[in-house]
């Protein structure tokens, strides 16, 4: 019981940080491997995914009835990224994850570095490589992002809301609403094929899936009062914390 509790904690920090910048497997992912060392890595990731989509789901209704959503780009987009997140958690079940570290470390130091240089970067709308051509450019995004959150995961709401800012002139209170749809579908992606393969404990996840909703509903309602600066904030501390993470494993 002491354990589900705990972990009930994490999920709803994990669904806080989530809906407001992504990163919450950052939180949820290792406290799961702290306190089962010893369970197979892919039960542990099915487990976090079912709790974590609960949260994200919840998020996602939040932000729906507050900020505009590009349904028409969106929708399409959130198929492949579902198609790319059930190909991604196939491959982990095959191959080393680990082997993409090095590589996200070294994109998430220059996410920052973008970020950091660019005061004003997504404070508005603005001007984006592919305006324009989003409904050819989103869902390959959308598909690349998807398969990396079923192989690997860690910051993958964060990337998301980055190219969204970036390539397609989002501010950030909007990009943080789209990805949270987005997000949703990666995650259902990588659950449906985790589910399938019998990687999830329910009598865990279920509990911290009501933990994640409540972290989700309060994560949005912050995002959505504070507006695009205070989610920016937010995604630099998780983007910063990220490489922390990443590289002290990388190092280990």
């Amino acid at each position: 019981m002491s354990e589900l509790a705990l972990l009930g904690g994490f999920a709803f920090l994990a669904g806080l940080m989530d809906a407001i910048a992504g990163g919450g497997g950052l939180i949820l992912v290792p406290a799961l491997f702290a306190v089962y060392p010893t369970a197979p890595p892919a039960l542990l990731l099915g487990t976090n995914k079912l709790s974590s989509i609960a949260g994200t789901a919840m998020a996602t209704l939040r932000y729906g009835f507050s900020v505009p959503i590009q349904w028409r780009v969106i929708i399409p987009a959130a198929f492949c990224a579902a198609l790319g997140g059930l190909v991604g958690a196939k491959t982990v079940t095959l191959l080393d994850a680990s082997v993409l570290r090095p590589i996200v470390v070294a994109l998430l130091v220059v996410v920052a570095i973008y970020t950091l240089l660019r005061r004003n970067f997504g404070a508005h709308p603005g001007h984006g490589s592919f305006v324009g051509a989003e409904r050819v450019a989103m869902p390959a995004l959308a598909a690349l992002v998807g398969f990396y959150d079923g192989f690997f995961g860690p910051g993958t709401g964060s990337f998301i809301l980055f190219g969204l800012v970036r390539w397609f002139g989002y501010d950030f209170l909007t990009a943080a609403a789209a990805a949270k749809v987005l997000n949703l579908a990666t995650n259902f992606g990588a659950l449906v094929l985790f589910m399938a393969t019998g990687n999830v404990m329910y009598g865990i996840a279920l509990p911290m899936a009501a933990c994640s909703i409540l972290g989700g509903l309060l994560g949005a309602q912050l995002a959505i009062s504070k507006g695009a600066r205070f989610i920016r904030g937010a995604f630099l501390a998780v983007i910063i914390a990220l490489i922390a993470k990443l590289g002290w494993d990388l190092l280990g």
